[in-house]
């Protein structure tokens, strides 16, 4: 299929005119107030920290502005060209999670990320946003409006089960998870017949003990049994998820004050610059800051379902879902897990967590966002 290049220009009107028409502010400033918060909470965050994170949220500012570049530059580019090689991209996904085993670098028993020189990246983080082309492209390619069977969904099963394969042999559950809920929620944008989804649910709760027996590792399974009984093993593997919603209790309704939380200032809480920056913000704001922040969460979601149901094309709704589910799904099993509602998996809050490759993921999904909605005319 040839795909003609988008043409700002109509008439007598220029490139920047037509641009400035159809730039969307309201994703832009949204995910500008998330960026410019999540390095406010990093500076309190790593305050009083050792030394090696004494200058995380700089790191953050530079991360940011290349994620921004990187966004704006996938946001200029027609998301059309993003459908021819929607598999191609794939295919770069799997081979780098593949070079993982081979060059990856150990870090607390997993072996996830690449380092070469002082550079290093996530594979697993980017391959979400791969993962999201490459079913856009399916779905576009295979637009059929009757209900979807069990037959119908092997071939995006198997695009997203391998990676999730993959993923979970580094071994990384909480990304794993995120993988398999972003094609969970980007197949229920098609139509399935009930009896379809109803083998998935029991083919799902069937497959759940094996997995707990076969799959899971042992720490991981921690997790869940301290979740279940959180008592159990607070000065051991409890201890971050008890902190945490000693912090969250600690900030009541307006919160102790920016830099001024006990929990965070005393160094009771681990991982608070990656795992744990909500229980941060909670105690420096309270319960007020908490509900601005999950609302613009909440909105930014919305506002990307929004985009999904202006797009002009299947390809562009199931891109802006996508990346739609992505961010709700990061965002609702970090808040689970930081207030005690979900085990810990691990995962990160977006434009929060400190990260280059989870940063520079989230951007880049921005720029598709953006690519989205600039075109939707």
């Amino acid at each position: 299929m040839r795909l003609a290049p988008l043409r700002f220009a109509t008439g007598g009107r220029g490139l920047a005119a037509r641009a400035r028409d159809h730039f969307d502010w309201v994703l832009f400033l949204t995910g500008s107030i998330l960026a410019v918060i999540g390095v406010i909470n990093l500076y309190s965050a790593t305050s009083v920290s050792r030394a090696a994170l004494s200058e995380v949220y700089i790191q953050q500012v530079y991360w940011l502005v290349l994620g921004g570049i990187l966004g704006a530059v996938v946001a200029a580019v027609d998301y059309r060209h993003f459908e021819r090689f929607g598999y191609v991209l794939y295919g770069v996904g799997i081979i780098t999670l593949l070079l993982v085993f081979v060059l990856g670098k150990d870090i607390r028993g997993s072996s996830r990320w690449i380092s070469i020189g002082a550079f290093g990246f996530q594979p697993s983080e980017f391959m979400k946003l791969f993962l999201v082309i490459a079913l856009a492209k399916y779905l576009h390619d295979d637009p059929k409006s009757e209900g979807r069977t069990i037959k119908d969904l092997v071939v995006p099963s198997v695009i997203a089960g391998v990676p999730m394969t993959l993923i979970l042999l580094q071994p990384d559950l909480g990304t794993a998870l995120i993988l398999g809920l972003i094609f969970v929620s980007i197949c229920l944008l098609t139509r399935i017949e009930p009896r379809t989804l109803i083998g998935i649910v029991v083919s799902a709760a069937v497959a759940f003990p094996l997995v707990w027996s076969y799959v899971l590792k042992d720490y991981q399974k921690k997790r869940i049994t301290d979740f279940l009984n959180p008592e159990a093993n607070i000065l051991g593997s409890g201890w971050h998820a008890h902190h945490a919603r000693i912090a969250i209790g600690n900030g009541q309704w307006t919160g102790q004050g920016f830099m001024k939380g006990t929990q965070n200032q005393y160094l009771f809480l681990p991982d608070q610059h990656s795992d744990f920056p909500f229980a941060v913000f909670a105690e420096d704001w309270g319960f007020l800051g908490c509900l601005v922040l999950v609302g613009v969460y909440g909105f930014l979601v919305l506002w990307s379902l929004r985009i999904a149901q202006s797009a002009k094309d299947r390809f562009g709704a199931v891109l802006a879902v996508g990346v739609g589910a992505l961010l709700f799904w990061h965002a609702f099993f970090n808040l689970g897990m930081v207030v005690g509602i979900l085990p810990v998996v691990g995962v990160t809050l977006p434009l929060f967590s400190a990260g280059g490759s989870s940063v520079v993921t989230v951007m880049l999904g921005l720029g598709l966002l953006m690519n989205v909605s600039m075109r939707r005319y």
